[in-house]
């Protein structure tokens, strides 16, 4: 009795096999997943295709992805169902095998508001899968195929800039501003601010700043802040610092600053050189040239009414005093009438 059960058994799995002409549970090995880019800047898209190196006429599969830094844009090659954090895609070829599919895709976007590099993944899981005809069906997939992405900013480099609120004059302590600057910057663990300069012969420059600690730094010498550096990086970063610049000599100078990375045996980050012309306190009077005109007017009336007093003055100085002559004269004439008078009365 058992034998004949066995056997009646064994038929009818036969027989199903040959009416129905299915073969069941096969693996699907052929499967690649590709994305258009690896690197992915905020508000980008990123398309992720499905390669099944077969024809399929029925399958599901599920996209999974970090809602924080992606959102669903469209699929191509089935019915999408987005459900916040995975998307479930479904085909079914409805005409019997005369529409199968080699692939399929969807298409992620980026978030706008992304301020630092995200390296994340989009898992794919499938189930459901059959050939063109139905005739063959396939393993689900329940270990997950990961594709690595990066999401980052669009990134602006750093700018430097080094200048002095005043003259610059020999032996001074001269106040300069030194700033460095970027709308989005990378981030880096430990960058750090050297400088290094050019002078004229036997010439010296220090550019000294004090930190939050109300340590010195001079720039030129050590670099700025904690020698291992500090972190930077982000949206709208701006650092001012206000330094004295003493310059020995007069001259030409040349600085050169540099923003460096640490992490990455000191390689550059951002680079610029500027130029200065150090002279020698203006000790003279104040040019005239650079008055205002109401200044001007000024100093023109003025010079007009001293040349006025000086056209109504006589040409000669007029004599002061007695002249000694005078008397004389007149005593020789009182004594020659006198001897007249005299010698008519004889």
């Amino acid at each position: 009795m058992k034998k004949t059960i066995t056997i009646i058994t064994i038929m009818t799995l036969l027989l199903m096999t040959i009416f129905t002409g299915k073969v069941f549970a096969d693996s699907l090995d052929t499967i690649q997943i590709n994305t258009d880019k690896t690197t992915v800047k905020q508000g980008e898209e990123v398309k992720v295709t499905v390669e099944f190196g077969k024809k399929l006429g029925a399958y599901t599969f599920d996209f999974a992805y970090d809602n924080k830094i992606f959102s669903y844009v469209s699929a191509e090659g089935g019915t999408a169902n987005d459900l916040s954090d995975k998307v479930k895609v479904t085909y079914y070829d409805s005409t019997g095998g005369t529409n199968p599919r080699e692939n399929m895709s969807i298409i992620f976007k980026a978030k706008d508001d992304i301020t630092t590099s995200n390296p994340t993944e989009i898992t794919v899981t499938a189930e459901g899968l059959s050939n063109e005809d139905a005739s063959v069906t396939y393993d689900d997939i329940t270990s997950p195929i990961v594709k690595n992405i990066t999401v980052e900013p669009q990134y602006v480099d750093y700018t430097l800039n080094l200048e002095p609120t005043e003259n610059l004059i020999q032996g001074k302590e001269n106040d300069m501003k030194l700033s460095y600057s970027s709308p989005m910057g990378r981030y880096y663990e430990h960058a750090r601010l050297i400088a290094s300069a050019t002078t004229p012969s036997d010439g010296t420059v220090n550019l000294i700043g004090k930190d939050e600690n109300n340590l010195e730094h001079d720039i030129i010498q050590n670099g700025w802040g904690d020698a291992q550096g500090y972190k930077i990086g982000g949206k709208d970063v701006l650092q001012v610092l206000n330094l004295r610049g003493i310059f020995s000599k007069t001259g030409d100078y040349t600085i050169t600053l540099k923003l460096i990375d640490r992490d990455n045996s000191d390689s550059v980050i951002a680079e610029k050189t500027f130029n200065f012309t150090i002279s020698e306190e203006n000790t003279q009077p104040e040019d005239t040239e650079n008055t205002t005109p109401e200044q001007n007017e000024i100093i023109n009336e003025t010079v007009n009414e001293a040349k006025d007093e000086n056209t109504n003055m006589p040409t000669v100085l007029p004599k002061t005093g007695i002249n000694i002559y005078i008397p004389i004269i007149a005593t020789i004439i009182l004594l020659a009438t006198i001897f007249i008078i005299i010698k008519k009365k004889k």
